[in-house]
């Protein structure tokens, strides 16, 4: 009976581990992909995404367009038995829990994010590592034009134009020259907005840019970085953040409403459940690419630490996290299984970098391939040819190639598509003496203090003006379920305040449909307001 052979994750790493796997052993064993996306990200792709250059569409291929006789399951992976060799895994409308067999499991789930450290900056900042980050980076940076462009408040319009990037590598680098020139090349749409009243920051904690790139081309990028307007602020990380400020470890206050965080890498959940050796988050293979301890589990790619010495000598020594070492892993853990499969000799890995390329946007870029360091327009185009022949499929090819070339003449597009509402229930960070909202303005939701303090002043029925503290435990904002439609009255925050802010309909629908909560508004709405929910007068007040 042929072998079952189990990949988890359809990034670089597994996508390509699959074909080498088919490629190698063919019909003598049978591969099934697992991945809770049925498509391939070329994520090198993504910061041109967030900018406009090509479509979300073209940065993405169907991997079952692209792994012919491979089992393609989407679902999402739970966790492993190791000693049953079951994979369990949910998946279909209903999040059915499956169990998937197998006889050699391969592990490429990458990495995800975690920026839990620096306060507020998981609830506000935006994120570069899956196509819906980059879709919501550009339809982020719209929204702020159209703001800035018709907003009558001075300090308003100056957080909306400051956009900060967090972290200087090469995400973080293509990321910000792509946003600058997407801005840019968007301004003369905005007839309210002087190109000097836009403020581009790249905060970084090294003492330079691009520390993977020699000094000499780091220095390059950053001087032209310089040039185009952006402002490099280096040996400095990130204290906290806020919805309208980024707070520096050096005790700078960055007026924002744009953060985009190309830092924290960190393992994703199901990897730290899984019992396997692990050192730095990452799972602990051999040279091999063996996982220690497990003859019949492999894992490659940003989840795997892969040492490239025997001994000693790998101590700091390990396959850097990208998608050029992930292709080789792949094709080298291709080589090991069919030799492992066939009872030969594995080799161990071993894999001698080609080079890096990093894009800074406006047709200007920095590389250093074979030896040779290259900047200016040579290193762009080398940029873009490169990664044209590293895209997956013809067609794929040739679409991102003929985007390319309109966007070189023709000018971005400002259509702003979103991809839904806003979220439920999320986490909003305030800083002493910000305002939660004032009267008048929409009431977008419930608010319930996690942390901290607010003043709420408004006006009773009486007409007299009240003002209340509101600490840990205490919420405002409940008169939506009297159909307010606008704030009647003035929320700031006393202290440094986490606030758990649940969207207008979903508020409703809780209080509508939840027993114990509408059983506690109706007697805080009849206490408070001397009006009992969903009553006559209710309704027609609200209707008044």
């Amino acid at each position: 009976m042929a072998q079952r052979i189990l990949v988890l994750g359809g990034g670089f790493a597994g996508m390509f581990a699959a074909k080498e796997i088919k490629k190698k052993l063919g019909t003598h064993v049978r591969v099934e992909l697992i991945s809770d996306q049925n498509y391939f990200v070329f994520q090198p792709l993504l910061p041109e995404v967030g900018a406009g250059s090509i479509n979300a569409v073209q940065a993405v291929s169907p991997l079952r367009f692209l792994l012919k006789g491979i089992t393609v399951r989407k679902a999402r992976v739970e966790n492993v038995d190791f000693e049953r060799r079951v994979v369990t895994v949910f998946q279909g409308v209903q999040r059915r829990p499956t169990e998937v067999p197998y006889d050699q499991l391969v592990i490429a789930l990458g990495q995800g994010s975690d920026l839990s450290r620096m306060p507020g900056l998981s609830d506000h900042a935006l994120t570069m590592k899956n196509l819906e980050d980059a879709r919501r980076l550009r339809a982020h940076v719209i929204e702020r034009l159209e703001h800035a462009d018709i907003t009558n408040l001075p300090e308003v319009k100056r957080e909306a134009l400051t956009f900060c990037v967090i972290g200087a590598g090469f995400s973080g680098v293509e990321t910000v020259g792509e946003m600058k020139e997407m801005i840019d090349r968007s301004l003369k749409y905005y007839p309210n907005i002087k190109p000097e009243e836009v403020r581009t920051i790249v905060v970084e904690f090294a003492p330079r840019v691009l520390n993977e790139l020699p000094e000499k081309l780091g220095a390059y990028a950053a001087e032209k970085l310089k040039a185009r307007g952006i402002e490099i602020m280096l040996n400095t990380g990130v204290k906290s953040a806020t919805g309208t400020r980024l707070i520096t470890s050096t005790g700078e206050e960055i007026p924002t409403r744009t953060i985009v965080a190309t830092i924290g890498n960190a393992p994703l959940p199901v990897v730290q459940r899984m019992d396997l050796p692990k050192a730095h988050g990452r799972i602990k293979v051999d040279r091999n690419l063996n996982v220690e301890g497990h003859v019949n589990v492999w894992a490659l790619g940003d989840c795997a630490l892969i040492p490239m010495k025997d001994g000693a000598e790998a101590r700091d020594d390990f396959a850097p996290p990208t998608a050029q070492f992930a292709v080789r892993e792949a094709r080298h853990l291709g080589n090991n299984m069919a030799a492992s499969l066939r009872a030969k000799t594995m080799t161990p890995f071993k894999y001698k970098s080609q080079g890096a390329l990093a894009s800074l946007g406006a047709h200007k870029g920095v590389a250093q391939v074979w030896g040779l360091n290259l900047s200016g327009l040579p290193a762009w185009l080398l940029w873009r040819a490169y990664y044209l022949s590293f895209l997956p499929s013809f067609p794929t090819k040739l679409r991102v190639l003929t985007n390319w070339i309109y966007d070189l003449f023709t000018p971005r597009s400002v259509v702003q598509l979103t991809s839904g509402a806003d979220r439920g229930v999320r986490f909003v960070h305030y800083r002493e003496g910000d305002r939660v909202f004032e009267t008048g303005t929409r009431a977008d939701g419930f608010y319930t203090i996690v942390s901290g303090e607010v003043e709420l002043t408004y006006t009773d029925d009486a007409g007299q003006q009240v003002t209340k503290v509101i600490g840990p435990g205490g919420h405002f904002g409940e008169r939506l379920l009297l159909g307010h439609r606008r704030r009647s009255g003035t929320v700031k925050a006393l202290s440094d305040c986490k606030i758990m802010v649940i969207a207008r309909e979903d508020f409703v629908k809780l209080a509508e449909g939840f027993p114990l909560m509408r059983d506690y508004f109706q007697g805080h709405m009849k206490a408070v307001y001397g009006i009992d929910w969903h009553s006559e007068e209710a309704e027609q007040k609200a209707a008044g």
